[in-house]
């Protein structure tokens, strides 16, 4: 899994010891780096194993001394100065987040315990660090009695297991690995959207299906006491709902909390019954947002609720469009979103018949997209998830960096295939300032049918309603809901639903 070597220019590759930053912040220096004229390859990031890889397939491998805690720079450029002043740029701004970081006087502490020791009132802490080194760091978070979010990937699944267990026993909540999205008394972390305060609560196996059901309640006027995301394993048979359970638990004693909503992707059928008895032993009343064959969609699941709350449905946002497919056309979903991946899918696949996707609904219909090179002009209807791990090994994830989504719409319209485009854009904290000011413009480039599903509200830093407008500008249907914007995509296509 490699990023094709750059062409002829120079080459800057370090690496700097007892520095580090975690992976998002990196990710947004190497994006941010990456856009200076004559830049045109750059990986800023620790050290690890599959970071060393991918630099490696960069032509900026750092020899065989790296380790991962040592932090890797590699720049390449078309010649001395831009080289230079991509240096630079790369210490500007890891200068810039040490000094915010704290006093200068003050000494930072070594471990997450330590940290915490420090900080009488903090309840929660956070944690960002490699896959093999987080469930450590969040033990020692467990082990001062602090409930945790853990944002790291690539934590081995038995060592999830034993941090849940082990949080269970000291009566705090561990939320995830691999958690990208919550908001805990009003305060968003990872990415999340700018909803407004009320009696939801939403526990969640699923970022951005966490994201899709907080903004649609926002529109409709209802706000969420916390989100908990729990990581997109607990409801697996290997996990047992684990989190989700005490998440439930914690939910139904929040004095806050008068309505609770449960989020998922498929889960394990034997866990998904668990989680439904405890859920009907509960004061608090639950409905289910867990996606399946059969099961509501998420925007379905959220009108039911809404009713449960005596609000009435409105009109979701929407900036319908006139376009029209080709004869032939097929189903092109480009997303960002795992769980609107898979809601996309569940609701063609009756439709249009056998979806093929990295993420498929079922394993024969699966193909591997290489990192390095996706090429994604696999025939047929297709759906691919490009925030899946395998595609963000090493660089950030779709939300963030659109650069893979946009060369596969370039791919898509090159190739001449009759289609209609499916996408989907995360609007809140942590994603793209301004997704529209790249994906317009690719979206008018390749004149096909594009819809898109804008998840995001109008308090967000990207604002809905100006994402909306100039993704409508450039030939776009743009719909709050996702399940919207996907059975419009059918419609454009001729399905029969």
């Amino acid at each position: 899994m490699s990023a094709p070597a750059p062409g002829p220019g120079v080459r800057h590759v370090s690496l700097r010891s007892g520095v580090y930053a975690d992976s998002v912040r990196l990710m947004q220096v190497s994006r941010d780096v990456g856009t200076r004229d004559g830049v045109t390859a750059v990986l800023v990031a620790m050290a690890t194993p599959l970071n060393v890889e991918l630099a490696a397939g960069m032509g900026l491998a750092p020899g065989d001394d790296a380790s991962p805690e040592q932090l890797l720079v590699g720049i390449a450029a078309v010649d001395d100065d831009a080289l230079a002043a991509a240096v630079a740029a790369v210490d500007t701004a890891l200068a810039a987040r040490e000094r915010s970081r704290a006093p200068a006087d003050a000494q930072p502490a070594r471990t997450v315990g330590a940290a915490l020791g420090d900080q009488d009132g903090a309840a929660l802490a956070v944690v960002s660090v490699p896959g093999p080194y987080a469930a450590l760091e969040a033990a020692d978070a467990v082990a001062a009695g602090r409930s945790v979010l853990v944002f790291s990937d690539g934590v081995p699944v038995e060592q999830e297991v034993a941090l849940k267990r082990a949080a269970r026993r000291a009566g705090v909540l561990v939320m995830g690995p691999d958690c990208g999205t919550a908001i805990v008394s009003g305060v968003a972390l990872g990415f999340a959207n700018v909803v407004r305060r009320g009696p939801v609560g939403v526990v969640a196996a699923s970022g951005t299906g966490a994201q899709q059901v907080s903004c649609l309640l926002d529109a409709a006027g209802v706000g969420v006491s916390h989100v908990l995301g729990v990581g997109g394993r607990d409801l697996s048979e290997a996990v047992g709902g684990l989190a989700t359970l005490d998440a439930l638990a914690a939910l139904d004693a929040d004095p806050a909390t008068e309505h609770v909503l449960v989020v998922s992707k498929p889960p394990a059928p034997s866990v998904a019954e668990v989680v439904a008895g405890a859920a009907a032993r509960l004061s608090t009343p639950v409905r289910s947002a867990v996606l399946g064959a059969g099961t509501p969609d998420l925007t379905a699941a959220v009108e039911a609720l809404l009713a449960d709350l005596g609000v009435a449905s409105p009109r979701w946002p929407a900036r319908p469009g006139s376009g029209t497919a080709a004869p032939g056309a097929v189903l092109k979903g480009f997303y960002s979103g795992g769980t609107l991946a898979d809601e996309a899918m569940l609701l063609a696949a009756p439709v249009l018949g056998d979806v093929r996707s990295n993420t498929p609904l079922r394993p024969d219909l699966g193909f591997v997209v290489d990192p390095s090179a996706p090429d994604l002009s696999a025939p047929g209807h297709v759906v691919v998830d490009f925030g899946d791990d395998a595609l963000t090994v090493g660089r950030a994830h779709p939300m963030i960096d659109p650069t893979l989504r946009l060369e596969a719409i370039s791919r898509l319209a090159a190739s001449g295939e009759p289609a209609v485009l499916l996408l989907d854009v995360v609007l809140g904290h942590g994603a793209d300032p301004d997704p529209a000011a790249a994906l317009a413009p690719a979206i008018a480039a390749a004149s096909l049918p594009a819809v898109v599903a804008l998840v995001g509200t109008e308090a967000d830093p990207q604002g809905w309603s100006r994402q909306a407008d100039a993704l409508a500008a450039a030939g776009a249907a743009v719909f709050a809901s996702n399940a919207q914007a996907t059975r419009h995509a059918l419609d454009l296509l001729g399905a029969v639903r």
